[in-house]
C-alpha cells in the first residue's frame, strides 16, 4: 500500500500541497481528479523523487520514500507513465521498451515482459522497429505505458494518459489501464477525463489548490452533484 500523510510541496513561495492525505491500496485503482494547478502532477513528482516535500510522509508497504533516490524509487516497484508521453523520439519502439527495463538483470524476465507488452499493445509489436517520434499520438502514449511496466511495477502511476487523444483511443487506453490492474498491478491515475476516470476507479480523491476536499468510491464521487456540475458538466 501507498501511504501518504500531510504531505506539503512547495515551489519558491508557492505551496502546491497543503497537507494531503491520502492511501492507494494494492490491487486498486485508485484516481485523483482536479482542475489544472490543483496539484495533481506535483503529487505524482513527489512520490517518484522528482520533487523534494517539504514536510510529511510517503510509505510504501511500511518504508518512508521521502529522501530515497528515484532510481531506488523505482527499484522498490513504483513506475510513472509521464505527462505529455515523453517517449525517446529518436529511438525505436523496441529500444524505449527496453529503456524501460533499465534496472533489471534478468534477460529472460525482459523479454518475457517485452512480450506482455506487445501482448496489451499489439500496435506497439507491428512498428517494434519505428522510430517513436513519428508514431500517432495515441502509439505513443500506448509506449509510453509499456515502457513504464518493463520495470516490472507493483504500482504504475498514470499522469494524463487521455491529454490530447481522440475519444476512440482515449476508450482503448482505459481499457488497458483495467486489464494492467486485472493483470496485478495497483493504478494510481491522474487524469483530466474526470468522467472516464471516475468509472473505473475503485477509489476516487478531488484535489483543489493543493487540498483534498472530497474521497470516495469513484460511483460515490461520479454521482455526487458537486463533482458532477465541477468537473463532468450538468449532465455528466
Amino acid at each position: 500500500m501507498l501511504k501518504i500523510e500531510n504531505l506539503h510541496v512547495s515551489y519558491g513561495g508557492i505551496q502546491a500541497l497543503r497537507g494531503i492525505s491520502l492511501e492507494v491500496p494494492d490491487g486498486k485503482i485508485v484516481t485523483l481528479i482536479g482542475a489544472n494547478g490543483a496539484g495533481k502532477s506535483t503529487t505524482l513528482r513527489t512520490i517518484t523523487g522528482l520533487v523534494k516535500a517539504s514536510s510529511g510522509s510517503i510509505q510504501w508497504n511500511g518504508e518512508e520514500l521521502l529522501g530515497r533516490s528515484i532510481d531506488k524509487i523505482v527499484g522498490a516497484g513504483i513506475a510513472m507513465s509521464p505527462e505529455g508521453r515523453r517517449v525517446f523520439a529518436d529511438m525505436s519502439v523496441l529500444e524505449n521498451l527496453r529503456i524501460g527495463a533499465y534496472l533489471r538483470k534478468d534477460k529472460d524476465g525482459i523479454e518475457e515482459d517485452i512480450k506482455w507488452v506487445y501482448s496489451l499493445f499489439p500496435r506497439l509489436e507491428e512498428r517494434s522497429w519505428q522510430l517513436a517520434g513519428t508514431l500517432s499520438g495515441g502509439e505513443q502514449q500506448m509506449l509510453a505505458v509499456g515502457r513504464a511496466l518493463m520495470s516490472r511495477p507493483k504500482l504504475m502511476m498514470l499522469d494524463e494518459p487521455s491529454l490530447g487523444l481522440a475519444p476512440l483511443v482515449v476508450q482503448d487506453i482505459f481499457s488497458i489501464i483495467g486489464e494492467i490492474n486485472r493483470q496485478g498491478v495497483t493504478v494510481l491515475l491522474i487524469e483530466q477525463n474526470a468522467n472516464m476516470a471516475l468509472k473505473i476507479a475503485d477509489l476516487a480523491y478531488v484535489l483543489e489548490t493543493g487540498n483534498i476536499t472530497m474521497s470516495g468510491t469513484g460511483a460515490e464521487l461520479l454521482a455526487d452533484e458537486k463533482v458532477r456540475e465541477a468537473y463532468l458538466g450538468r449532465n455528466g
